[in-house]
């Protein structure tokens, strides 16, 4: 077989994990089984991420580099902040819950990142990159309408991605027991939204 740089191989591994891990969960992401997903020897996930911990490190932030970046393809050029705000959030929705498994990986590596010191900088890290994405993005929109917020952006994306986080893990468990909770969840989701706009525009906010 060709030599491929690692630079090369590296995102092709971390997609084979991603893969893999979607269809089975994390602990199915053994070594041996992410090679095996892409056809190589196990001795080529070591020697390109060093450890394991290297690979799941770069698998999630991958993750989280594809959910940022669909948001901010999605945010919109016009009309008015509240539903804006809106487009976004149901863009970022829509990521997260149906993208085959990928939403339930995040949850899953958090999960393991309270007892795993190894993994609790990773998310750490990538949690406050989420908080500081969603920031820019509501001081991006106020300053497009000549808005000012009436809370700190920081604070609100705090805010809202704590709710956000709640509905999409109580969607995803719904989901997997047999239950449809497409439409209770997007109600929800219209609630989080409208106090999240509530909370940028001050009391008298309508979206």
């Amino acid at each position: 077989m060709a030599h491929v740089p690692a630079a090369e191989r590296r995102p092709q591994l971390v997609q084979a994990a991603i893969d893999l891990m979607a269809r089975e969960g994390v602990a199915a992401g053994s070594t041996r089984a992410i090679a095996a997903e892409l056809g190589v020897a196990q001795a080529t996930v070591h020697y390109t991420f060093g450890t394991k911990k290297d690979l799941y490190r770069a698998v999630v932030q991958q993750l989280t580099a594809e959910f940022i970046g669909q948001v901010r393809a999605a945010a919109p050029d016009e009309g008015p902040f509240g539903e804006q705000v809106r487009t976004m959030v149901y863009a970022l929705w829509d990521s997260a819950t149906h993208e085959h498994g990928r939403c339930a990986l995040i949850t899953e590596f958090s999960a393991m990142a309270l007892r795993d010191p190894d993994l609790q900088e990773t998310m750490r890290a990538l949690q406050h990159e989420i908080e500081d994405t969603a920031a820019e993005l509501l001081d991006g929109l106020a300053a497009a309408h000549e808005q000012e917020l009436a809370l700190p952006a920081h604070e609100i994306s705090v805010y809202f991605l704590a709710g956000f986080n709640g509905l999409t893990d109580r969607h995803m468990v719904l989901k997997a027991a047999g239950e449809d909770p497409e439409r209770e969840s997007r109600r929800a989701l219209d609630l989080l939204v409208a106090t999240t706009v509530g909370l940028c525009l001050g009391a008298a906010a309508r979206t």
